[in-house]
């Protein structure tokens, strides 16, 4: 993460709580991005104009940046596109093509929070750029590509399921699949965070249900962890991943070695991505059909179609935005629109 510029009043014991408490006071993820960002930025910096970036930083070098970004390289020669290929040859970028303005803007709110941790002024601030940011959002405005090329529901994870054996891999990508969608549709990150201690088997014996706790997720931190619930059989593939393995603490789902034996470490995040392009090539569906966020769209895509409230869908999904949750309710409801079928089979 860019350095914070301390005020020269503070003690050095002041400077570190400082910087401890942006760094405790931070998602992992945010910080994560700013690192990319960061590096994007300066690269892009000594390769269009051969200097470093400077504190606040020139509103020509601003503008400049959005107009680099705004047009589509492919067809174009000269400084911009010298930058830009210099920036493939470190893979800080894909290729020629504009970036999505999504990405643009993400850009551009890092350098600004780098602004604002040295308490300066942004750039971007100023009127022209402002200007020049809403023309270049327009000129390549594009519809949002899914995150999934499809909805992981229902048919499709007991095809997934299906493929899932007895072995130690095969009972913990069952316990991992099915933990995924029942609990709502969890994120990779969250999934492989979890730890055995935060799954609560209080109330499994009576009632057949544990109680999940995510102690930091994308919209919520750790002193708001929630706690949701698992029942049925993807409560009881969890209990069996737990009693086959042995897992007593630490993380709940690990890698397997060649020789079907849980090892002691944490799954990284991209390991969820290869287990679900392992297991739709073993059910027959191609590797690309769907990426791990197709649980998190299945869970509400088939909540949708099971005709369970949003309001409760979201209880579990822990989305914040109504709008973000309801365009996969909206979905099955236009394709069950009676004004779809006026002329008949």
């Amino acid at each position: 993460m860019t350095h914070l510029a301390i005020p020269p009043t503070l003690s050095p014991v002041d400077e570190e709580a400082l910087r401890d408490l942006y760094r405790r006071g931070t998602p992992k993820n945010t910080l994560r991005a700013w690192e990319r960002d960061l590096a994007y930025i300066t690269a892009w910096k000594i390769a269009s104009f051969n200097r470093a970036l400077v504190w606040p930083e020139e509103e020509t070098v601003a503008l400049r940046f959005i107009l680099d970004h705004a047009q589509d390289l492919q067809a174009h020669s000269g400084p911009a596109r010298d930058a830009a290929e210099e920036l493939i040859a470190l893979g800080l970028r894909r290729s020629l093509a504009a970036p999505a303005p999504a990405t643009l803007d993400r850009r551009i709110a890092s350098w600004q929070a780098f602004h604002r941790m040295r308490n300066l002024p942004s750039p971007f601030s100023a009127p022209l750029v402002q200007q020049a940011r809403q023309k270049s959002r327009r000129a390549n405005a594009r519809p949002p590509a899914p995150k999934s090329a499809k909805p992981i529901t229902r048919d499709v994870l007991e095809a997934l399921l299906g493929t899932c054996d007895d072995t130690h891999r095969g009972v913990r990508d069952r316990a991992l699949l099915m933990l995924a969608f029942g609990s709502g549709g969890r994120r990779r990150s969250e999934l492989t965070a979890l730890n055995v201690e935060d799954i609560s088997r209080d109330e499994f014996a009576s009632r057949g249900l544990l109680w999940v706790r995510l102690l930091e997720t994308k919209t919520t931190k750790q002193d708001q962890a929630p706690k949701l619930p698992l029942k049925g059989r993807p409560a009881r593939a969890v209990i069996h991943w737990l009693e086959i393995a042995k897992l007593e603490k630490g993380p709940l789902f690990r890698p397997v070695s060649k020789s079907d034996r849980p090892l002691p470490r944490r799954m990284a995040p991209d390991a969820v991505r290869v287990i679900l392009r392992h297991r739709l090539g073993l059910a027959g569906l191609p590797m690309d059909y769907a990426s791990p966020h197709g649980l998190r769209a299945g869970f509400l895509t088939q909540a949708a179609l099971d005709g369970a409230p949003l309001a409760a869908a979201m209880k579990l999904s822990l989305h914040r935005s109504p709008i973000q949750a309801q365009k996969y309710y909206a979905d099955v409801e236009i394709s069950e629109n009676p004004a779809t079928d006026l002329l008949g089979e």
